[in-house]
């Protein structure tokens, strides 16, 4: 553990197969094994989707509002032995709402909470915040494919 967080880049690399330009969790802040993950997401202006995202006025797709918590999710549960190599898929997803624009600057903090898991298949609750407001919310339904 170095500094305010648990898991580092290089942690978040060895356990997700994503990569650049899609990679949209920079640390995990809390961990709580197959309950409860925290992740952070750096925005920068230089994110490829700002070019046209939208000129003049760059603001985060809220679709990957819901890849960045579906990232973090997907840490908590690749973290498990069980599921290592892994890799995550949507089921469904519900209830989502958006609430407050992500901007070039901020800091998107993606909670996720396990509500159920069967076998491979499973269920998630995820809630993300810019300075302590709700950006958007969801239910996700997901598929661990081996």
């Amino acid at each position: 553990m170095r500094g305010q967080y648990l898991i580092d880049i290089q942690g978040i690399l060895d356990t997700l197969p994503h990569r650049y330009p899609i990679l949209l969790v920079d640390r995990v802040l809390e961990f709580e094994k197959g309950k409860r993950i925290v992740g952070l997401k750096n925005v920068t202006i230089n994110e490829p989707f700002f070019q046209g995202h939208y000129p003049g006025q760059p603001v985060m797709p809220g679709v990957l509002l819901l890849e960045a918590m579906a990232q973090a999710g997907a840490i908590l549960l690749l973290m498990d032995e069980r599921f290592k190599g892994c890799v995550p898929l949507f089921g469904g997803i519900d209830k989502v709402k958006f609430k407050r624009m992500v901007v070039p600057g901020d800091q998107l903090i993606s909670t996720l909470h396990l509500d159920w898991l069967r076998g491979s298949i499973g269920k998630m609750t995820g809630t993300c915040t810019v300075e302590g407001q709700v950006a958007a919310t969801m239910e996700a339904v997901f598929k661990l494919s081996a």
